[in-house]
């Protein structure tokens, strides 16, 4: 099944790197997991296209924010905070652990 992931910090840059990294693990594994990586105003607008929005540690008192958007339009996407230490080692192994423990899958 196929699954798209989104993360999020301030700008889209630091979260990129941890998306490819997340994305290659995924491939590695057989998993059809799209990860992508956006800044907080446009997650917050393209939410509902997501399975998951993940938010980077620093970005952890806005969670408040992506559930109202989520209770606004519907959606049933999974809104989580990014573990601080695989955020800070880029582990894209780790954060697919994490998602797919998340998603059930």
């Amino acid at each position: 099944m196929e699954r798209n992931i989104l993360l999020c910090c301030g700008a889209g840059m630091s979260s990129g790197f941890l998306a490819s990294s997340t994305e290659k693990a995924a491939i590695e594994t057989g998993l059809d997991y799209n990860v992508s990586a956006k800044s907080q105003s446009v997650a917050l607008e393209e939410m509902p296209d997501f399975d998951a929005v993940l938010l980077g540690p620093h970005f952890a008192n806005s969670v408040d924010e992506f559930e109202e958007v989520r209770e606004d339009t519907g959606c049933d996407t999974i809104i989580a905070v990014i573990p601080r230490e695989i955020y800070g080692n880029v582990d894209g192994k780790a954060l697919l652990g994490f998602i797919k423990e998340l998603l059930g899958d």
